[in-house]
């Protein structure tokens, strides 16, 4: 392509080709996923008769800012407060599905030969269910209403965190080439501060930045501004030693607590889907099929410990957290395939150069077949259920039935036990945000200011300057819960609890005199007893000063507000009471939302004529119209367009439901399709017509033909918009508005 650059006409190749293959997928109704893989071996070196590109190490590039935007737009869906409100179910499920499958990978890596490095990293590709595929399977089949789905998209969630904690941890493994554990621990700890510190400043910062912006933000500002600060992120991470994928999945996280998440995931998804296209069929492109026959019988072997080992941990990790035996077997078949984070794992291990070329090849075919059956997988759980519960002895069903009952029987915490996990949380976040503060100052802010300011006032200046910024945090950490409601009833319950709780308090204090000695140590050079002395004095006056404690309580007032805006926002339109939903989920019952469409057969219709009761056995117990919401609607309320009805009803019941809304839906549009469409047309009354002499109301034009007229010609003179009292005459020029083959039967002087 004279005058086009490489990186042009290798985009073009790669577009046209996904866009061809897609097409295709999509009408074999596939998963676009593998059309994009498959493109990409049609695109890439190993295809002899279609256009291939050249520079490879451009489109690579492309691929790199793919995964970027991937990671960010699963962050903008993942949201660290999701994490905490999935509850044990998914955190137990997730965890035994991922040990399991890594130990189980690791294994078979080395069974097969392939080396400690490789096994590894086969482990992690194969602990990870596609959130992608599983989320577009549950829509096609209409189950994202189901008591199982809510349990299997939680798993993913909590997966979605294992994934990027496993990305940086293979990533130092395949640095150090070895297992140290002392290294890896540090590495966690590193990882653990670096999440902490960029959560808490992100929310306490970038909310606050979008609100006060809010009036400049339309969609292509609010699309520069996000992308700017994801890319701003994966500055940040890359500088720390971390992979860009983490910053951008942080940032994604952050931008998920604000009111303007749901904006943004909608203003970002062309771009993700532009990019991300282009990563798919990158790792197409690295796929020589003779190598995938040659790998045949290790394809084959790893494919059916996938099915067979996501299936079994992940219905065994389910009925461990005391779900019923059809609940986690239906999560169980759900997850029983491998998807884009195996991608992004083996990209890794390419790029890092510790992982065979083999690999990535075995485990994207491993992927493409397992993701090809999943939707069978998920039809199939049914019947396999059945099929075990009339195997299952009843003594072993009663001691399942009554084990799931007894783990969702509600326990008091103790007051130490919400004592002591609300303090962990407090001194784990403010002990972060200060070491990395601390750790940022004194590599780079310190120096700066010692090149302007030398000696000991410019040591003295900066150390003032550093504690004044960490004091808030410091304060929080030494005075948070001591005087709260379980801190108050403990100290009061029994003299025996009063040394443990001064014991924290004093605890804490050392923590922070710790923390203060890290500067002081680095920018006075005194004695270590000078050392105590001032930090002891430092935290002194932290403890009491009254300006100190107005700053962090308002410092702590405007982070929980930046953090709990969304969460605001979604309950003044929230569809379902979340406590309300969880609380019905134990009973088989469900609360689902459904939008009534704007050409639905439902619309104008009363409940008491629709009768879902009667048809579908579910109930309408609210109406949501903008902002108005009607609770335990009555009978001769009726539907209008754009209303969320909330019914209730069993799983059967709801798909039911959804099944007889749908078909209803479809039927009646399938009328209207067949209708004409209208045009302005004119005829003129012929001699001998049956409308001479006949007004317009009489004629029976608009009610019985439904045309309406809109002018008559008569003579020299128009009338526009006639009355309906006007009478036609011979020779008139009637312009009217319907259906052709109406007018034409007017025009022909029968009266309809």
């Amino acid at each position: 392509m004279s005058g086009v650059s490489a990186l042009i006409s290798d985009l073009a190749v790669i577009l046209i080709c996904a866009s061809l293959v897609t097409i295709l997928f999509k009408w074999l109704k596939q998963p676009v996923v593998l059309g994009y893989i498959v493109a990409g071996i049609l695109a890439g070196p190993a295809c002899d008769f279609t256009p291939t590109v050249t520079a490879t190490e451009s489109i690579k590039v492309w691929a790199d800012i793919g995964v970027i935007f991937l990671l960010f737009t699963l962050g903008l869906d993942f949201s660290f407060k999701k994490l905490m409100k999935v509850g044990g179910t998914a955190i137990t499920g997730a965890i035994t599905v991922v040990v399991g499958m890594m130990l189980v990978g690791y294994a078979t890596g080395l069974a097969l030969g392939w080396g400690h490095m490789n096994a590894i990293f086969l482990g992690g590709m194969l602990s990870m269910s596609s959130t992608t595929i599983i989320f577009k399977a549950f829509d096609d089949m209409g189950l994202r209403n189901q008591r199982f789905a809510g349990v299997v998209l939680g798993i993913l969630v909590v997966e979605d965190l294992f994934a990027v904690l496993m990305m940086v941890l293979l990533s130092t493994l395949a640095v150090s080439k070895q297992v140290e554990g002392m290294e890896l621990l540090n590495s966690v700890i590193k990882l653990t501060v670096f999440l902490l510190f960029c959560f808490v400043i992100g929310i306490y910062l970038i909310p606050s930045f979008l609100n006060k912006c809010r009036k400049y933000l339309n969609d292509e500002t609010l699309l520069v501004v996000s992308i700017g600060l994801c890319l701003f992120m994966v500055l940040i991470a890359t500088k720390a030693g971390f992979s860009s994928a983490l910053g951008a999945f942080i940032m994604g996280s952050i931008l998920a607590e604000t009111i303007e998440a749901e904006h943004i995931e909608r203003l970002v998804k062309p771009v993700k889907d532009l990019f991300g296209a282009i990563f798919f069929v990158s790792v197409g492109m690295l796929i020589d099929p003779e190598l995938l026959w040659e790998y045949k019988f290790p394809i084959l072997i790893l494919t059916i410990i996938v099915m067979v080992g996501q299936i079994c941990f992940g219905t065994f990790g389910v009925l461990l957290s005391g779900q019923p035996l059809k609940i986690a077997v239906q999560s169980g078949f759900s997850l029983a395939q491998i998807g884009e984070f195996a991608f992004i794992l083996a990209s890794l291990g390419l790029t890092l150069k510790v992982t065979d070329h083999f690999l990535y090849p075995i485990v994207v075919a491993v992927s493409v077949v397992t993701t090809f059956f999943t939707p069978y997988m998920i039809r199939m759980a049914e019947p396999v259920y059945k099929r075990l519960d009339a195997w299952i002895p009843d003594r072993w069903k009663r001691m399942l039935l009554k084990y799931s009952s007894g783990s969702t029987t509600i326990h008091q915490k103790s007051d130490w036990h919400r004592l002591l996990k609300s303090l962990l949380r407090i001194v784990a976040t403010y002990t972060s945000v200060s070491v990395v503060l601390i750790f940022v100052w004194l590599q780079y802010v310190s120096p700066l200011i010692l090149s302007y300011i030398p000696g000991l006032p410019g040591s003295l200046l900066s150390l003032l300057l550093i504690l004044a910024l960490i004091s808030p945090m410091l304060r929080a950490i030494i005075m948070k819960k001591n005087h709260s409601e379980e801190f108050q009833k403990l100290w009061g319950d029994s003299k025996f609890n009063r040394g443990s709780l001064v014991s924290l308090i004093v605890l804490r204090i050392l923590l922070c005199i710790a923390l203060v000695m890290i500067p002081v140590a680095r920018l006075l050079n005194v004695a270590v007893s000078y050392m105590w002395v001032v930090a002891s004095i430092v935290i002194g006056a932290i403890i009491f000063s009254r300006k100190l404690k107005h700053q962090s309580i308002l410092m702590e007032r405007r982070f929980f507000s930046n953090l709990t805006a969304r969460e605001q926002e979604e309950e003044k339109h929230a569809t379902i009471n979340h406590r309300f939903a969880n609380h019905m989920l134990e009973r088989d019952l469900h609360l689902a939302d459904f939008e009534v469409r704007q050409n639905s057969p439902t619309v104008g219709k009363t409940l008491k004529e629709l009768n879902f009761r009667k048809i579908c056995n579910v109930n309408v117990v609210t109406i949501i119209r903008g902002n108005i919401r009607i609770n335990i609607p009555g009978g001769d309320e009726r539907l209008y367009p754009f209303d969320k009805i909330i019914v209730v009803g069993s799983d059967d019941d709801l798909a039911h439901f959804r099944t007889y809304i749908d078909e209803k839906y479809q039927a009646y549009n399938k009328n209207l399709s067949e209708s004409k469409e209208v045009n302005i047309e004119q005829f003129q009354i012929q001699k001998g017509s049956k409308l001479i002499g006949r007004s317009i109301q009489e004629s029976g034009i608009r009610d019985k033909a439904t045309c309406l007229v809109i002018g008559i010609e008569r003579g020299e003179t128009s009338l526009k918009n006639p009355l309906p009292t006007t009478v036609f005459e011979e020779g008139d020029i009637v312009w009217v508005v319907g259906e052709h083959e109406k007018i034409v039967r007017l025009s022909d002087g029968e009266v309809l």
